[in-house]
C-alpha cells in the first residue's frame, strides 16, 4: 500500500530521532530525510540536515537502523536539492560531489531512493544546457546503477523570482523535457520525485503524467497550490509566478487528492507519498509547523 510520509525540512530545528518520534505519534510511516552539506543556505527549506552523510560511520548507521525499528518509520529516501548545472562552476562542482556523497550514504543505509533537483544554468535555454546536462548526469546515473538506487527528481520549475529568471534553475518541468532526458541518458534508473502543484501553476495537466511515466514515479510529494487568480489577472502569467501562485497544504489548494490518489493506486504505485510543507501560514513557530504535518496527515489519511 501507499506509504504516507513528510519531508524532514520544514522541521530543522528537530533532531532526527525526534522528527521520527514525531511522525509515529501522528501516524506517518516514512520521512523523506534531508541531508544538504553542513554550510549556509540561499533559499528556504534548503541547507538542512538530518542524516550528516560524511559523518555515517558504522555507530550511526546502527543507531539509525534501530530507530527505524523502534518507531516502525522507515526512511523513504534521502532528499538534497541543489543546482549540479549552476552557472557557477565551484558551486555546481560541489554540488555533483555532494550529491554522489548523499547517494554513496544510501546504500550504505541500505536504501533505495535519491530525490534531487537536474538542475539548469537559467540564463540559457534548455538546449543549450543539454550537451552540459549530459556531461554532468551520465556519470551520475552510472553511479546509481553501480549503488542499486533510483534517483526521483522533483518536476520544480524553481523559478519563482528574480534571482531564478528567466530560465528557473531545475530542467525537468515537462513531460516533453522528461522523456528527453530518460531518452537520452538511457537508464531505468533515473525517474520522477512527482510533484502535482508545479504542474498546476504552469496550467498543465497534473493526472495524465502519473498514467504516461508510471514506470518512472520513484517517490511522491503531497503539496497543494492556490493560484490566485485576482493576482493573475493583475500582473500575467509572465510575471514571476510568486506573484500570483501560493504553496498550500494538501486539502486547501487546486489538487483534487481523491484523483489523485486513485491514480496513483490505478497505475499500480505503491511507494512513498510524502508531504512537503511550504505553506507560510503555518510557518510562525515550530508547533505551528509541527501541526501543518498533523493537518495534513488527517487530511491525506482517508486516501492512503
Amino acid at each position: 500500500m501507499i506509504q504516507l510520509g513528510f519531508a524532514s525540512a520544514i522541521v530543522p530545528e528537530m533532531s532526527f530521532e525526534d522528527i521520527f518520534h514525531l511522525a509515529a505519534d501522528i501516524g506517518y510511516r516514512c520521512v523523506e530525510v534531508m541531508c544538504w552539506p553542513l554550510s549556509k543556505a540561499d533559499r528556504r527549506y534548503a541547507g538542512i540536515t538530518h542524516i550528516n552523510v560524511n559523518e555515517l560511520d558504522v555507530s550511526r548507521i546502527t543507531a539509525i537502523h534501530q530507530l527505524v525499528r523502534s518507531t516502525g518509520v522507515s526512511i523513504s529516501a534521502l532528499g538534497y536539492y541543489p543546482n549540479c548545472l549552476s552557472p557557477d562552476l565551484e558551486e555546481a562542482r560541489r554540488s555533483v560531489e555532494h550529491l554522489l556523497a548523499v547517494m554513496e550514504a544510501a546504500r550504505n543505509l541500505g536504501l533505495k531512493n535519491v530525490n534531487t533537483f537536474i538542475g539548469r544554468d537559467y540564463t540559457k535555454s534548455v538546449d543549450d544546457n543539454w550537451p552540459r546536462f549530459l556531461d554532468t548526469w551520465k556519470p551520475i546515473v552510472k553511479r546509481a546503477e553501480e549503488l542499486d538506487l533510483y534517483i526521483g527528481i522533483e518536476n520544480c520549475p524553481m523559478l519563482f523570482s528574480r534571482d531564478e529568471w528567466p530560465g528557473g534553475k531545475n530542467l525537468a518541468v515537462s513531460p516533453k523535457i522528461w522523456r528527453r532526458m530518460f531518452e537520452d541518458l538511457g537508464s531505468s534508473r533515473i525517474g520522477l520525485n512527482y510533484d502535482p502543484s508545479h504542474m498546476i501553476w504552469q496550467h498543465m495537466d497534473y493526472i495524465a503524467p502519473m498514467r504516461n511515466f508510471k514506470e518512472r514515479l520513484f517517490h511522491v510529494h503531497a503539496k497543494d497550490v492556490r493560484i490566485d487568480v485576482e493576482r493573475l489577472n493583475e500582473v500575467g502569467i509572465l510575471a514571476h509566478p510568486a506573484e500570483y501562485h501560493t504553496p498550500k497544504l494538501p486539502g486547501f489548494g487546486e489538487v483534487k487528492w481523491g484523483k489523485f490518489f486513485s491514480t496513483l493506486t490505478d497505475v499500480g504505485y505503491r511507494g512513498a507519498v510524502c508531504v512537503e510543507v511550504e505553506d507560510r501560514a503555518y510557518e510562525g513557530s515550530l508547533v505551528d509547523r509541527q501541526e501543518s504535518l498533523r493537518q495534513s496527515y488527517r487530511y491525506l489519511r482517508q486516501f492512503a
